[in-house]
C-alpha cells in the first residue's frame, strides 16, 4: 500500500510533517490550499481514518500510525484558537490534478490578489 507524508503550517507559523499509510489524503486536502483550523482537522482526521480502514481491509488490522497521527493533529489544533492551516506539500504528489474540493474563496485567500 503506498504511503505518503504531508507537511502543514499551523496558524502560529510552526510546521509539522504528517504521515498517512495511504494516498487517500489527496482526496481530502490540496497542496497549497489553506483551510480554517476546524475544517483542516475534519478533513485530515477523516482522511486518516479512511487510510486506516484501507490498511484494515488489506491486512486485517487497523493502522496505529494513522491513529497516532490523527491524535497528534487534534492535539496540535487544540493549542490554537482559530486561524488557518496551509498544506505546504504532499509526497508523493498525484500525477494528475487533486480531487479534493478547494476551500471557500474567503478561506483560500490570505491577502490581496496580485
Amino acid at each position: 500500500m503506498p504511503e505518503m507524508t504531508f507537511r502543514v503550517r499551523w496558524p502560529d507559523g510552526s510546521e509539522t510533517s504528517c504521515y498517512s499509510p495511504s494516498l487517500v489524503v489527496h482526496d481530502h486536502l490540496v497542496t497549497g490550499a489553506e483551510y480554517p483550523l476546524a475544517e483542516f482537522v475534519d478533513r485530515s482526521t477523516t482522511a486518516l481514518r479512511r487510510a486506516s480502514e484501507r490498511v484494515s481491509a488489506a491486512y486485517g488490522f487497523a493502522c496505529t500510525s494513522a491513529m497516532h497521527q490523527e491524535a497528534e493533529i487534534v492535539a496540535a489544533a487544540a493549542t490554537h484558537r482559530g486561524g488557518a492551516v496551509r498544506v505546504l506539500e504532499m509526497h508523493p504528489p498525484l500525477p494528475a490534478l487533486a480531487t479534493a474540493p478547494a476551500p471557500p474563496a474567503s478561506a483560500a485567500s490570505t491577502g490581496p490578489a496580485s
